[in-house]
């Protein structure tokens, strides 16, 4: 006996046999479990669901059943596992923002984008969609293969007909062994004309669907930040796709800044956010924010960040994005299982598959049809024949003994099938009547013309085509919609300029930072001789500081007083009205607050090698250095900015030039001295380097750089003004061209009437000025108004001051035709007062040039 029973085991390593195990198991999962039909999209849950709730008849037509009631017959019949696996397909579902397009129609308790969970199945209704019924059609028609169930009582659809390309429309998501899978939603309406183009066109290129199918539309809104990752998606199947929430600024009553976000990224929890954001918040890793509130309510979400008064609204939104799910990712890894194997598919292809799973389930059906009708056409001949002999065969009837002899009898008689003869026999007296025959010829007729028509469809595959595309316009028609989310082009992305008109624009930016674009043609409207209109609407104390034409495919580069480089393209500056403030700077730049612009550098482009390389910027600091580079070293602009200039201890970035190489260079000091020598005495440098001496300062009286002009027109004057409202304008030749670093020569006979120097610039007859004091008024200066005089005059009295006050600044305003600032105009004063000051020229300038020659 015990020889006999270890004759039937049979020896297995264990490694075999986990082998063998583990490869069977892991193939359940992938066919069965984890991963999506490619031609309906679904997996074999969701297909059980939707096939059991059309069999319970809980279509969208007719009343909610209890959920408990669903998920019984789903368990029962076809789906023999946990009863949360199925529940918790179903309430997914049923959830508008899980779902693109949901395809149950739940009432309860369905859980909450919060992640709360659902009422018990108890408490919960659902019913099918309308949509759903554009997969389930025709299901009774043949159209696709069956398989016996668990325990081969029930037969249940192996993939459902599926009119809608529900794999692109809802997307998936499932961990299987050893692979997975993760595919975005899609809008309808631009997957349905996608679909027309591939059937159109079965060569198209990925890029030219793209031009129907622009990217991925989440339930939930929000914002795909950059391109990349959505081309690659599309044309390999994989892709990291950037969301971000979408995110506005907007005023309290009581005048804090806040910070409105009203659609977040698709599958993120938001009381976890929010939760997260407060955390961060009380750690100090998120800055500037005063308190933070979910207000949403049934009429749609958002989440308020107040925000402290000194924050940057532009900053603590970069904060947000970079260190909680305000800004998330979606890695699309677009496995399907085609033809029972898995495969990572392109857009292409995966429009392709529907489009063949569609072709053969419009043959199937209308060979299905098409036997209906003829099978009815033949009983119809079988109608038609008995009534044109009614009365014999009313007498064979009656001759019968019983039915199978009359059957008999009319098959021998007429020529009848069984099946004619059968229904002759059963056939109503009613029938004999005239209407009744007529009604008889009429459905013939037409049974006969569609099986006409189904014969065409069938020997055709270009009407087969034609039919498919019909049928999903007419989805399109029925069930489209506008797309949720917007798509931002990141840094990079130069597809965006291809749609923003190259158009010529005024920049305007204040003297408190606020910036603003306005087309120029707004500012010509207004004809010659008119009383002018009012420019820019300024806080108190505000001025128009920077105003200059630009291009809106050109970039600023915008530098601060601690020498970081920012790019801003012209078309990103929000666009104002001649009479509006503008943003503030700050919301568009990662400045810091106790940073502040000191100069903006219009460049045409960034991307021509001749240009970039033949371009120079002159950087020039308040302690007398300067540096001079190549616009190349500044031509890959980066969100957060770069340092453009090494800025030593104690020292700020003054003023920023663009020249060509070939300029004259003057820089002014505090004690009324200025340096005239060529570019060329300044070697290019490398874009972090601090620079060399430009001016030597004397150093006892704690002198400083004022200004730094760079001159390439004959036509210029110098500029000069005392911070005690002198000033005067004086030709360029009248100052020697000498040598970088020496002490240079007097520019303006710096007396304690005349105060300290506190700008100067380069000047023609049309530019306006633009003179700040201390106490806060602005007055404008026409430059055609000041007569030009020696270089080492006293000059004139520009402005009268009020006791105490003094100029703070001055600025050039180049004239544009239209533009008129809301500050007051100035007329020269004193006129006489220069006298007194030219008797001292000619001894000084000899001193001057001595001084000079020893440095």
């Amino acid at each position: 006996m015990a020889e006999g029973a270890n004759e039937q085991i049979i020896p297995v390593t264990i490694e075999e046999e986990m082998r063998g195990a583990y490869i069977d198991y892991s193939m359940s999962v992938i066919i069965s479990r984890a991963l999506p039909d490619v031609r309906d999209g679904l997996k074999p849950v969701h297909r059980r669901v939707l096939y059991g709730m059309q069999e319970l008849g809980v279509t969208y037509n007719k009343s909610y059943k209890k959920s408990a009631r669903i998920v019984g017959e789903v368990l029962g019949k076809y789906h023999p596992h946990g009863d949360s696996s199925v529940y918790d397909t179903m309430v997914r579902m049923a959830q508008p923002w899980s779902l693109r397009y949901p395809l149950v129609d739940g009432q309860g308790n369905f859980g909450s984008i919060d992640g709360d969970s659902p009422a018990a199945m108890r408490y919960t209704e659902a019913r099918l969609k309308r949509i759903s019924e554009e997969l389930l059609n025709d299901l009774n028609k043949d159209t696709v293969d069956f398989a016996p169930n668990f325990d081969d009582s029930l037969k249940e659809p192996i993939v459902l007909p599926a009119k809608l390309p529900n794999l692109l429309l809802n997307g998936a998501s499932g961990i299987a062994v050893g692979m997975a899978t993760n595919m975005a939603p899609h809008n309808l309406s631009e997957v349905i004309d996608g679909v027309c183009a591939y059937i159109d066109n079965n060569d198209i290129e990925i890029s030219e669907l793209m031009q129907h199918i622009t990217a991925p539309d989440f339930p939930t809104g929000g914002l795909i930040y950059g391109y990349q990752g959505v081309m690659t998606a599309y044309e390999t199947g994989r892709g990291r796709v950037i969301m971000r929430a979408k995110a506005s600024f907007e005023t309290s009553k009581t005048g804090r800044e806040q910070i409105i976000v009203t659609e977040i990224p698709y599958m993120v929890n938001k009381a976890s956010m929010i939760e997260k954001t407060a955390q961060l918040v009380n750690e100090k890793k998120i800055e500037g924010i005063a308190d933070l509130r979910d207000e949403s309510d049934r009429n749609g979400l958002r989440i308020v960040y107040d925000l402290k008064k000194d924050a940057i609204p532009n900053i603590v939104l970069n904060n947000l994005y970079k260190y909680t799910q305000l800004q998330s990712s979606f890695g699309i890894n677009n496995v399907a299982l085609v033809k029972g194997r898995p495969h990572t598919l392109n857009l292409k292809e995966l429009i392709k598959y529907y489009v063949e799973h569609r072709h053969e389930v419009v043959i199937r059906r209308a060979e299905y049809e098409l036997k209906e009708a003829q099978r009815r056409a033949h009983i119809l001949e079988g109608y038609l024949i008995a009534l044109d002999n009614i009365d014999e065969i009313i007498e064979i009837i009656r001759g019968s003994r019983d039915p199978e002899i009359a059957k008999g009898k009319l098959i021998e008689r007429f020529e009848l099938s069984d099946i004619q003869a059968k229904a002759i026999l059963e056939m109503r007296l009613q029938r004999l009547t005239g209407l009744e025959r007529e009604k008889l010829e009429a459905e013939y007729k037409e049974v006969m013309a569609t099986i006409e028509e189904l014969q065409t469809l069938l020997a055709s595959e270009e009407k087969r085509m034609e039919l498919i595309k019909e049928e999903a316009i007419g989805l399109k028609e029925r069930y489209g919609d506008e797309r949720r989310t917007e798509i931002i082009h990141a840094a990079g992305d130069l597809t965006v300029e291809d749609m923003i008109p190259d158009e010529e624009m005024v920049i305007t930016i204040s003297h408190q930072g606020y910036i603003k674009r306005t087309p120029l043609t707004e500012y010509r409207t207004q004809s010659r001789g008119g009383v002018g209109s009012r420019g820019a609407i300024s806080k108190d104390q505000d001025f128009t500081e920077h105003l200059f034409i630009a291009s809106t495919h050109n970039y600023l580069l915008i530098f601060t007083k601690e020498g970081k480089v920012f790019w801003v393209k012209v078309y990103e500056i929000p666009e104002g009205s001649k009479n509006s403030r503008g943003r503030a700077i700050q919301n568009l730049i990662q400045i810091s607050p106790d940073d502040s612009v000191r100069a903006v550098i219009n460049a045409k482009t960034l991307t021509d090698e001749d240009y970039i390389n033949n371009q120079f910027l002159i950087f020039c600091t308040e302690r007398g250095m300067i540096k001079k580079t190549a616009l190349e070293a500044y031509s890959r602009p980066r969100q957060n900015g770069i340092n453009a200039i090494t800025v030593n201890e104690g020292d700020r970035l003054l003023e920023v030039k663009m020249t060509s190489g070939d300029d004259h260079i003057i820089i002014a000091s505090q004690s009324g001295r200025a340096i005239h020598f060529h570019e060329s005495n300044v070697r290019s440098m490398g874009r972090t380097a601090a620079g060399v001496k430009a001016i030597t300062l004397d150093s006892k009286t704690n002198d400083h750089v004022v200004g730094m002009v760079c001159v390439n027109r004959p036509d210029s004057n110098l500029l000069v003004v005392s911070e005690k409202g002198y000033g005067k304008r004086s030709s360029i030749d009248e100052y020697r061209i000498t040598k970088r670093g020496g002490k240079g020569v007097k520019t303006l006979n710096v007396t304690e009437k005349t105060g300290s120097l506190v700008a100067i610039k380069e000047v023609i007859d049309s530019d306006d000025l633009m003179i700040i004091n201390r106490s806060g008024i602005t007055i404008r200066l026409a430059v055609e108004d000041l007569r030009v005089m020696g270089r080492a005059t006293q000059g004139v009295k520009l402005i009268r001051l009020n006791d105490n006050d003094e100029i703070s600044s001055v600025e050039k305003i180049e004239h544009i035709e239209g533009e008129e600032d809301d500050v007051e105009d100035a007329e020269i004063v004193n006129e006489s007062e220069d006298s007194e000051a030219n008797s001292t020229d000619s001894a000084e300038s000899n001193d001057e040039s001595e001084e000079e020659n020893n440095d």
